[in-house]
């Protein structure tokens, strides 16, 4: 039997603590967090501040504040209150990644495979992430549509949809889409693309066929809207892959695009400018550093590693200073965990980037109003202010210490990880079995 790991002991018992039904919700309803350290992100640190949540909005941000009654009351001295971490990149809480089958599966969407139970959305918690943008994996040229989600454990998945972000679709280069024919069952004949020539070329052509697909459409909608249309007119197949190639096109979807190297990065945002479409950010882009002009030329973001680097052939030329280097010339750059183990320290992630040039307030901001802007949900999240939505972590330390821990992370008000609660029912729990 396998041994079992403590990051699995630690989910376990996070799992046996929550299961029950009243305590899906640790707390809810209307909070005032008193005597923090706030750090709203977009100003300045507030000693000793208040945030007084109503109806899961936060209200206001000061010092002194006074609550209605019956409000929950959070004494929070000597502790750190920052808005809620955001994941631009991982994969958590899906029952399937990837429909690497095909070379293009842009039809598939990631919001019909959500998985509520995954405990992964706890690890997240645990370390202060409120929202996650959970994507297709990378062994497709171009894969499905991604969902942005929030970490509400218990609640069903629809509710876990956080609507107002970007709709994104997965684009994917490089050595993952070369060698995911080795997923292919045995005998099957190899599947194209196989090189990083094949992949640009069959994103020209599913774009240019989705193009004319457009101009089918366009021609049947003009015909039938005409004063005397065709007798006989008929509609062009629906085909759900152009479908959703079509949306892109029209702008109603972003590219997030898996990239590691600086000339196939290049190659994309030249796609982009051919095709019209945009890309709202490159997943990984280790090289990103080569082509920093480019990129701000084309208004296109990162979200990155801080400095796991060098662990495969085309990553080899990443270097460390790749995030300061990149915020330090304007890009919007987020740190993403791509994982669902690395999602709990997503601070420290960013803490590292203070070692690389950022102060600690630049590194706050790669893993929450960056983030957020990438996401397309800066308006609701990803700072502390006044008519924002209250998605906030509490550290007992400043977040970019290596010393820090998250003890308590809320979403829209509502308390979804409490570290001291649930340690007190741990004890408890201990102290009944002993008991016996």
């Amino acid at each position: 039997m396998k041994k079992p790991t403590r990051t699995s002991i630690f989910i376990l018992v996070l799992i046996s603590l929550l299961a029950g039904p009243a305590n899906r919700l640790l707390a809810a309803g209307n909070l005032l967090i008193k005597n923090a350290t706030i750090l709203p992100v977009t100003g300045p640190p507030i000693n000793g501040g208040d945030v007084l949540v109503i109806d899961g909005i936060i209200k206001q941000v000061g010092r002194n504040l006074t609550a209605p009654p019956g409000t929950r009351i959070i004494e929070a001295s000597g502790k750190y209150l920052i808005p809620g971490i955001i994941d631009t990149h991982t994969h958590l809480a899906l029952s399937g990644t990837n429909e690497g089958t095909e070379a293009i599966t842009p039809e598939v969407n990631m919001a019909e495979v959500i998985n509520p139970d995954d405990p992964a959305i706890l690890t997240a918690l645990s370390g202060g992430v409120t929202m996650v943008h959970t994507m297709h994996g990378s062994a497709n040229v171009i894969g499905g549509v991604n969902v942005v989600l929030k970490m509400k454990w218990g609640q069903p998945s629809e509710k876990l949809v956080v609507r107002e972000a970007y709709p994104t679709l997965k684009f994917a280069l490089g050595e993952n889409v070369k060698q995911s024919n080795r997923m292919l069952l045995p005998g099957r004949p190899q599947r194209y693309p196989a090189t990083r020539m094949g992949a640009n070329a069959i994103i020209r052509r599913e774009l240019l066929r989705a193009r004319d697909y457009m101009a089918e459409w366009e021609r049947y909608e003009k015909l039938r809207s005409s004063k005397n249309p065709p007798p006989n007119l008929l509609p062009p197949k629906k085909d759900l892959r152009l479908e959703t190639l079509s949306d892109l096109l029209r702008g109603k979807l972003y590219a997030r695009c898996h990239a590691y190297v600086a000339t196939e990065m290049v190659e994309f945002l030249n796609l982009a400018r051919e095709f019209g479409f945009k890309i709202g950010a490159f997943e990984h882009a280790w090289e990103a550093y080569k082509i920093t002009d480019e990129l701000l030329a084309a208004g296109v973001g990162i979200s990155v590693f801080i400095d796991s680097w060098a662990y495969k052939m085309e990553a080899a030329e990443g270097i460390a200073y790749n995030a300061a280097y990149c915020t330090k010339r304007g890009i919007l750059v987020s740190i993403n965990s791509d994982s669902s183990e690395r999602v709990r320290r997503l601070f420290n992630e960013a803490g590292k980037a203070v070692k690389y040039g950022l102060t600690p307030d630049e590194a706050l901001k790669l893993i929450t109003i960056n983030a957020a802007r990438q996401l397309g949900v800066d308006r609701l999240v990803g700072s502390i202010e006044v008519g924002k939505q209250a998605d906030l972590a509490l550290f007992n330390e400043h977040p970019m210490s290596a010393y820090t821990r998250c003890d308590l992370t809320i979403i829209e008000g509502e308390v979804y990880f409490d570290r001291e609660k649930l340690l007190l029912e741990r004890e408890a729990a201990a102290a009944r079995k002993g008991g016996n």
